[in-house]
């Protein structure tokens, strides 16, 4: 009666059949023994028939716990000798893609590692933390084979630290299903070069990329000039509007040292002022009055004016309103906001393209803070090839229920 029940739980069949289990109160542990029915024959991938049971070789794989108990499954798996002479072993259908391990129990570590460290993992599951990433790390793999980018048309860019330092990796997500597809060392030129040969091998030429989006970083903007020759650059609006503002703020902190009335007013100037409580605001409407004396005042006008443009749709109206807007800067005394102005100048038609594609890292952004939040709860990642299975697995939205029919993405 128990064996069927186990038989039942674990949807063994024939050939298949539980013969026995071993229960051990001191250890913990639940051991249930499978074998095969005698006289069986057993199919083999990319063989035809059914084969014939040339010996048996003894195998034990990890389960999921039977309740507080950890559980083991102790199998005889043949080996079927075929037409040719050859002598193959037949993987049983619980078999994990790792060995010692069942699909079950693979999905449940799957699972966890999408929502917590790899330590954390391993010590809520009972198995050694080198054990939980290497699994991540084939499923990853696995899972990264079976995806065809041949319709990825728009890619973003964008860089993030992986270490203290200057240590960086780049990452490329497609722009419309907004997923991490490629992963590189670096964030220079060659970077780009990494991510174009990763999507090159998994059906996404380089010529087949229409429209990119980055920062400024003449790094970048050099590689995708060199390795994508038919994507549009569009230089990210929100990185714009940061430059501007990190030069409003820089000439708050000139002009605070001689008017004290300025101390205390940086996030009323940085923040959107429908956001700003009433004290605030009516404290950045009386700065902006004296928008002819103070140059923080006319910084914020001028950084409102860049945001009010970068708004508008229409290319050539954008285009005409940027120069004029440049123009303006330059004859004015607020020299930070000069800097943003000659930057906007040296890539105006990246930046107007923002006009028709509408093309943001921002997504991008949110996926960089989920990433450094996981490299903070594990004190940081050593091995790059840590680091690119943690990126896949929070941003990748891989199909893993491809590779083991029990492992689903969190919805």
């Amino acid at each position: 009666m128990t064996d069927k029940l186990f038989e039942a739980a674990l949807g063994v069949s024939p050939p298949w059949q539980v013969t026995g289990a071993d229960f051990d109160l001191a250890a913990k542990t639940l051991t249930i023994r499978v074998d095969l029915i005698a006289g069986s024959r057993f199919a083999l991938a990319g063989v035809e028939g059914q084969h014939p049971v040339h010996d048996t070789v003894a195998k034990r794989y990890r389960h999921l716990n039977f309740f507080q108990h950890e559980c083991f499954l102790e199998v005889r798996i043949p080996r079927v000798k075929l037409p040719d002479g050859s002598v193959r072993q037949v993987d049983p259908p619980w078999a994990g893609k790792l060995s010692g391990f069942t699909l079950l129990f693979e999905a449940l570590v799957l699972l966890l590692c999408q929502q917590m460290t790899f330590a954390a993992a391993a010590r809520l599951v009972g198995v050694s933390r080198h054990r939980v990433a290497a699994l991540c790390e084939r499923y990853v793999e696995l899972a990264l084979a079976q995806t065809d980018l041949s319709a990825v048309r728009e890619l973003a860019i964008d860089e993030t630290s992986r270490a203290r330092g200057h240590d960086y990796i780049t990452l490329a997500a497609d722009a419309t299903e907004r997923r991490v597809i490629a992963v590189a060392e670096g964030r220079g030129a060659d970077s780009i070069a990494q991510l174009t040969t990763e999507l090159q091998s998994r059906h996404c030429p380089a010529e087949q990329i229409t429209s990119v989006s980055i920062d400024m970083s003449p790094a970048f903007i050099r590689g995708c000039a060199e390795h994508l020759p038919n994507a549009r650059v569009t230089f990210d609006k929100f990185h714009v509007i940061g430059h501007a503002n990190a030069a409003v703020d820089r000439m708050r902190r000139i002009e605070q040292r001689s008017d004290k009335s300025l101390k205390g007013m940086r996030w009323s100037l940085l923040k959107n002022r429908a956001s700003l409580k009433p004290e605030a605001a009516a404290d950045l409407d009386a700065l902006i009055a004296r928008m002819a004396t103070v140059r923080t005042a006319r910084a914020w006008v001028y950084k409102e004016q860049l945001r009010q443009i970068l708004a508008r749709k229409q290319i050539n109206v954008a285009r005409d309103m940027l120069k004029h807007w440049c123009t303006c800067v330059m004859r004015s005394k607020v020299e930070p906001m000069k800097e943003v102005a000659a930057m906007v100048r040296r890539h105006l038609e990246g930046i107007v393209a923002w006009a028709q594609t509408r093309q943001t890292n921002g997504f991008l952004e949110a996926l960089n803070g989920l990433f450094q939040s996981a490299k903070r709860r594990a004190r940081g990642f050593t091995r790059f090839t840590t680091i690119r299975t943690v990126i896949f697995l929070i941003a990748g939205k891989l199909d893993f229920a491809v590779i083991n029919p029990h492992a689903r993405q969190p919805t």
